[in-house]
């Protein structure tokens, strides 16, 4: 079993002077997720090395399990300082793609055209495409059969409210909500920072941080 995930390259807050990226606990829980389910994983990103890491996500009020896990393992921490480019993999070599979220992917994921084509193709292979909380906005330009990837899906992601919560609704270049909905996704959410996932045939999103074990679990069962 072998799981292509994607993180980002992006690392500045629109014009606030403030830092952004990839959200810890979003790439940490689903990789332990897939490793300890026996997957081999292999990380990439737009640029290719070392991915950014939102500093707000690597506080200790924040930590997890599956942070703390990350801060003691050398292997995983060499495995994320040397991610392959996003342009030189290709859907044949895996059997399911996954995206952790962070604010970075609203601006580069969300408009990469490799990452674009990348989902395209494990979907139109019939393999299962996962992202969770700013991720699904990976999903924006996403066409399959003429139509937006998640028209007519059940979808979840970050919610206009925790948005708000977090005080980026003016920052941000769009919110994952109304994009969801704007695509004619079938949007659902739980109460703010639950956990929740959701499985649509092969897409399987996730609302926020917490929802990140759930979603990588998900994916699995799809896999299984």
């Amino acid at each position: 079993m072998k799981i292509l995930m994607v993180v980002t390259s992006h690392d500045q807050l629109g014009d606030t002077g403030n830092k952004t990226g990839f959200w810890l606990e979003e790439f940490a829980a689903p990789y332990y997720t897939f490793l300890d389910a026996g997957a081999k994983v292999t990380v990439v990103s737009p640029k290719g090395g070392q991915p950014p890491l939102d500093p707000k996500s690597d506080t200790p009020e924040g930590a997890t399990d599956a942070t703390r896990r990350f801060k003691e393992d050398p292997a995983a921490q060499s495995v994320l300082a040397r991610t392959v480019k996003l342009a030189d993999v290709k859907a044949d070599d895996f059997d399911a793609i996954f995206y952790p979220g962070g604010h970075g992917p609203l601006w580069d994921l969300a408009e990469d055209k490799n990452s674009i084509a990348l989902i395209e193709a494990f979907y139109n292979s019939r393999k299962p495409v996962a992202a969770v909380c700013h991720a699904p906005a990976v999903l924006r330009h996403v066409v399959i059969d003429g139509q937006p990837i998640v028209k007519g899906r059940r979808v979840t992601g970050f919610t206009n409210s925790e948005e708000e919560a977090v005080q980026l609704t003016k920052v941000v270049p769009f919110l994952v909500e109304d994009e969801l909905k704007r695509l004619g996704g079938l949007y659902e959410k739980a109460d703010d920072w639950q956990s929740f996932a959701i499985t649509d045939g092969l897409l399987v999103t996730g609302q926020n941080p917490a929802s990140s074990t759930a979603a990588a679990k998900d994916l699995l069962a799809l896999l299984a």
